[in-house]
């Protein structure tokens, strides 16, 4: 199929692209790498008015590493993650999910703030978002504005951008010390999206109890899903099977997925909990490397 009509906006700095989100608000469109936007186009489940071109803007593909943790731009690619000198480098998690996303042909065009902001509730990156404690630094022509991810992703692919803004850059924290992260899924095909993907991250006390979880998990709900219960249940458990395996009874407690063509709620409930376990027990590997 081909796309409806629609105008081309190639901005050359970040105001005119502003300007052109501020007058047209809900008929535009961002493209940054087009993986997902052209195909929703071609299939006319998207409609824009306008397609604003972010590529020529300039600043807003790098990444930076300082005392405040990681900054990444929107437009860096996703194949940066698979660098071991990048920006994955700084944040294990980015690069355990790398090899999940897409097909090395996609990760050299799709951005991470592109499917960041795309919000696919199946996709990795704002799953990792999730569990990393992002912050995400959205601009206007009225300013900047930071949201945690926590309140970023707010129903499928929507977020709590408003239409005039766009998504710059990504922040994450600094790592704690001590800590290990991994991100496992399942789905049909490599390269998929997951039927269900957890992310962990888990740091350890120097007697090798958990000082601190993270769980976020993905393709079992609306939005990329945090899992508060089982992080409060891990809080100060002695590292091993027995806090690995009710961590994930919690996950499948707490979950509400859907059955669909891929997968039955049941089967997604039981593979999120054996995901969990898996996970949370590869991150505590990493982790207790970094004490060794």
């Amino acid at each position: 199929m081909k796309p409806a009509p629609f105008r081309y906006a190639a901005p050359a700095s970040l105001e005119e692209a502003l300007a052109l989100l501020c007058e047209h608000g809900h008929g535009a469109k961002l493209m940054a790498g087009g993986q997902s936007l052209m195909p929703m186009m071609n299939l006319r489940i998207a409609r824009p008015e306008v397609v604003i071109d972010a590529n020529r803007i300039p600043g807003l593909a790098g990444w930076q590493r300082d005392a405040g943790g990681l900054r990444i731009g929107a437009l860096a690619r996703q194949c940066v993650l698979e660098d071991p000198a990048g920006p994955s480098g700084a944040a294990p998690l980015l690069a355990a999910a790398i090899r999940h996303i897409g097909h090395v042909a996609t990760r050299g065009r799709g951005t991470i703030g592109g499917s960041v902001a795309h919000a696919d509730p199946a996709a990795e990156l704002p799953c990792c978002m999730l569990a990393l404690d992002a912050t995400l630094l959205a601009r206007s022509r009225h300013g900047e504005r930071a949201i945690p991810a926590a309140g970023f992703f707010t129903g499928v692919f929507a977020t709590a951008l408003e239409p005039d803004e766009m998504l710059c850059e990504i922040r994450l924290p600094p790592p704690l010390p001590a800590s290990g992260a991994a991100f496992l899924e399942i789905a049909r095909r490599p390269g998929d999206f997951a039927m269900v993907a957890v992310a962990a991250v888990l740091a350890l006390a120097p007697d090798r109890s958990v000082s601190k979880a993270s769980l976020a998990l993905a393709g079992v709900g609306d939005t990329p899903l945090r899992i508060p219960e089982a992080e409060a249940a891990l809080a100060g458990q002695p590292a091993g099977e027995g806090a690995w395996a009710e961590a994930g009874r919690i996950v499948a407690r707490a979950i509400d997925p859907a059955t669909d063509l891929h997968a039955t709620a049941a089967y997604r409930r039981k593979v999120s909990a054996v995901l969990t376990e898996r996970a949370l027990a590869e991150a505590c590997r990493m982790a207790a490397q970094g004490m060794s």
